[in-house]
């Protein structure tokens, strides 16, 4: 597989008042990899998505994505270098169906979006359609977001996510609100579309068997710092992650 590298964090730092959330943190993602950022409350994570996505700015340092220095860019332009996002809480439209909300997506990733709502309806059905196949949910085309079952509105956000046709995904608290085997079956579809799109994906989850089965690589933050890095089992025989993450030197959880 490709080493290329999609995204290169070097030696990031932000601080809210006298709290510096993320403290000289350095890492990489290689090309169609899944890296699970991992660690407790508090730790980091969220603000660094963050700024990888270009909702916060760092204090010093430098995000690389595909090449490109990145600091200072908003949200939509780092969406429109080819990195997708999902939240741990959905953000589809609940009145509009799913397959409307598919459309938006790709109205705003081809620049359409003065487009009539009337003529709305009727771009992009084909593409739209496509990626409601790919995420597995086509039959609920015509149903408004706002009905649909939590396990479907997380496929919906996959589909939006992936309309820009990403090179790196985002995704915060994937499986956040699903039951065990809801997680399993999002995680499955999504290492497949990963690795059949080459696609690279960071993501961050509290399930620990969700990232210990899907993961290629793990990072864990503590205290916006980077305490361990590596393969799945590096990081469940690492002293230090079950002291640090755990608060105990038990294995429960890892």
């Amino acid at each position: 597989m490709s080493t290329a590298k999609i995204l290169q964090v070097n030696d990031l730092i932000k601080s809210f008042g006298g709290i510096r959330a993320v403290d000289h943190l350095s890492f990489e993602l290689a090309e169609g990899r899944l890296l699970a950022m991992i660690g407790p409350n508090g730790a980091g994570k969220s603000t660094c998505f963050n700024l990888i996505n270009g909702q916060l700015r760092p204090d010093s340092g430098q995000v690389v994505i595909m090449g490109q220095r990145i600091n200072g860019y908003k949200p939509r332009q780092v969406w429109n270098l080819g990195v997708g996002r999902t939240f741990q809480i959905t953000s589809t439209f609940g009145s509009m169906t799913v397959l409307e909300n598919i459309q938006v997506a790709l109205l705003s990733y081809h620049r359409r979006t003065r487009s009539l709502v009337k003529r709305m309806r009727k771009l992009y059905v084909d593409e739209s359609m496509e990626l409601l196949r790919l995420v597995g949910i086509e039959a609920q085309r015509d149903r408004p977001c706002g009905v649909l079952a939590y396990g479907d509105l997380k496929r919906v956000e996959l589909a939006v996510a992936l309309a820009n046709h990403p090179r790196l995904l985002l995704m915060d608290e994937p499986t956040a609100g699903m039951g065990p085997a809801e997680r399993q079956a999002l995680m499955e579809l999504t290492a497949a579309i990963v690795h059949t799109r080459n696609i690279s994906v960071l993501f961050t989850e509290h399930d620990m068997e969700v990232v210990f089965t899907h993961a290629d690589r793990i990072i864990v933050l503590n205290r916006g710092r980077l305490v361990a890095e590596g393969q799945p089992a590096q990081v469940r025989e690492n002293e230090k992650v079950r002291e640090i993450y755990l608060g105990t030197g038990a294995t429960s959880g890892l």
